[in-house]
């Protein structure tokens, strides 16, 4: 079995504490901006396993990067709308930071070897 890289080990303990969290917001919001973060968070765990076994991989790394841009808007709002205490939103920006750096570390490393491939 090949060794999980960090940024998927990461990603998928975001989505085991992040999920069950969003499940429980009121129902205004859980139908909305929850299930649009959850299926984000989904999203970017499938696209980076994928990218993992891709030839090409950085286009999927940069669409990735947008992807997770995006989840910080979302968690955002979250604590904007109250819906989110000022200590768990720290938490989860820490653990959208960390795999924010592992993804852009990726992203220079493909980079230099597209650069090297030329």
């Amino acid at each position: 079995m090949k060794r999980e890289l960090p940024i998927v080990q990461k990603t998928y303990d975001l989505v085991k504490w992040y999920v069950p969290i969003l499940n429980k917001l009121p129902r205004e919001h859980k139908f909305l901006l929850g299930d649009r973060i959850i299926t984000g968070l989904y999203d970017l765990l499938e696209g980076l396993i994928l990218a993992r076994y891709s030839s090409d991989k950085l286009p999927q790394l940069k669409a990735l990067n947008g992807r997770l841009d995006l989840l910080r808007h979302q968690t955002r709002l979250l604590l904007e709308f109250e819906l989110m205490s000022a200590q768990r939103y720290k938490y989860v920006s820490q653990l959208i930071d960390g795999i924010g750096q592992e993804l852009g570390g990726w992203m220079r490393q493909q980079h230099q070897k597209s650069i090297a491939n030329a």
